[in-house]
């Protein structure tokens, strides 16, 4: 029987290792929460390969990943990214996790439950025996004006936020834990149904606490640092204006 060559792990002799090799825009189902539904993740895989080395094992990848069926969280993540290293014979690689993350959310005043996405990216690399993870997070929340509140004689614009915060942790945080406290800093939050009793609500709610852009990003960086687990982070707010075709941007990085 004739035996199939093995071309990747053949030696090359151009002596250039390579930092990162292996497979990119992979979909599959994945579950993010213990609470939560499982969602459809986009995974991107990939190790160091050495100079003398040809080519990865790009199969191992996906029968790695294919084969976890555990929640992904701070301790899955980093036994995964340890065992593509294992698998891969590499001492240096990144997996990185994209994904839709659905809440569920109560309404304020009818109690009605809906789903809320944010857009997730869940980021563990080794590299130089170290392991760090990073979670980034795209959070919609609604924004109201102190400025038009305090010149208007009735209402104040407001307008849909987007802030994005990506951390380095050095222990497990959990997203749902972290999306509501950075939630709880906007003008209001925002929900996927609400009753009119429930509109009535977070319309007020959001005209008794206005913020600039810039209040935002300071009392999200308030709660991040006053997080021990967390190392450091970038915490960004765009507000896109309702009386402008432009939007509001703020960003802190700390430290």
């Amino acid at each position: 029987m004739n035996t199939i060559a093995d071309v990747q792990s053949t030696h090359d002799m151009r002596n250039q290792s390579i930092n990162r090799v292996g497979i990119r825009g992979l979909r599959l189902p994945l579950r993010l929460s213990h609470e939560e539904q499982a969602t459809v993740a986009t995974v991107a895989m990939s190790v160091y390969l050495p100079a003398e080395q040809k080519g990865t094992h790009m199969s191992r990848f996906v029968a790695l990943i294919e084969s976890f069926d555990e929640v992904i969280d701070y301790d899955t993540l980093k036994l995964l990214t340890h065992t593509m290293l294992r698998d891969l014979d590499s001492n240096a690689g990144e997996i990185e996790i994209q994904a839709p993350f659905f809440r569920t959310k109560t309404a304020p005043i009818s109690g009605i439950k809906s789903l809320m996405d944010y857009d997730i990216t869940l980021t563990g690399s080794i590299e130089n025996n170290l392991y760090h993870q990073t979670l980034k997070m795209v959070i919609p929340v609604t924004s109201l004006c102190p400025c038009s509140k305090e010149i208007s004689a009735y209402g104040a614009h407001n307008q849909r936020s987007h802030v994005t915060v990506c951390l380095c942790s050095a222990d497990a945080i959990e997203i749902e834990e972290m999306i509501a406290l950075i939630e709880n800093q906007a003008s209001c939050q925002l929900y996927g149904l609400l009753k009119r009793p429930d509109e009535k609500f977070v319309t007020e709610y959001a005209y008794d606490h206005p913020k600039f852009v810039e209040d935002i990003v300071r009392d999200v960086a308030a709660v991040l640092k006053a997080e021990k687990r967390i190392q450091r982070f970038v915490v960004e707010s765009e507000n896109f204006e309702s009386i402008h075709n432009h939007s509001a941007y703020a960003k802190i990085v700390y430290p």
